[in-house]
């Protein structure tokens, strides 16, 4: 996330990895829901990893919205967005929504990258600061998400939104409820 100038280079790049990961995500089952005994006694990092694979499903909200998950480790989570034509609110700029999506997206798999077998988590509260305007000008943004605490009961991440150039488009943090998965019945 370092600011700099844009140079095509950076742009083709995000682009080029985008394509490579698109291509392994479609390889798989596509945009879904996971079968429990595809998530049982898994961490969450190893289910997060397990998507990026297209090992499993991955979310369609990332289908529908045009955005799609770049990379997750312990703590963090990186996705990639177009903000499209269709994204655009009444006064020309791409809706806020889209963009607290992207945000509350890298935040919530930041944390769910920690969760050990057997917890999950909920979002109990999301902040958005949107400090630029955001148009289909920028073909692609980074939503980029890392956990500041995790604990048993309450987690906390913050994330930005960045263009290829370093510009920062919104900024976010999240508070998250931590709970024990109730066993199936």
């Amino acid at each position: 996330m370092t600011s700099t100038a844009e140079t095509p280079n950076q742009l083709e790049a995000w682009i080029a990895e985008e394509r490579h990961i698109a291509e392994r995500l479609d390889a798989g089952p596509g945009p879904g829901l996971a079968r429990p005994d595809q998530l049982a006694g898994k961490t969450g990092l190893e289910i997060m990893q397990a998507m990026l694979n297209g090992d499993i499903p991955y979310a369609a909200i990332a289908k529908t919205l045009d955005f799609t998950i770049l990379e997750v480790r312990q703590g963090v989570a990186v996705f990639q967005g177009t903000p499209l034509p269709r994204h655009l609110n009444p006064l020309g700029t791409i809706h806020g929504g889209w963009v607290a999506t992207m945000l509350d997206s890298a935040l919530g798999c930041s944390v769910h990258t920690m969760m050990p077998p057997g917890r999950a988590y909920t979002t109990a509260e999301l902040g958005v600061n949107y400090v630029k305007g955001l148009t289909p000008k920028v073909q692609r943004v980074r939503a980029e998400g890392k956990v500041i605490h995790c604990g048993k009961q309450l987690a906390t991440a913050e994330a930005r939104l960045y263009g290829p150039d370093g510009t920062l488009y919104a900024h976010a943090t999240t508070t998250c409820l931590v709970f024990e998965i109730p066993p199936a019945r």
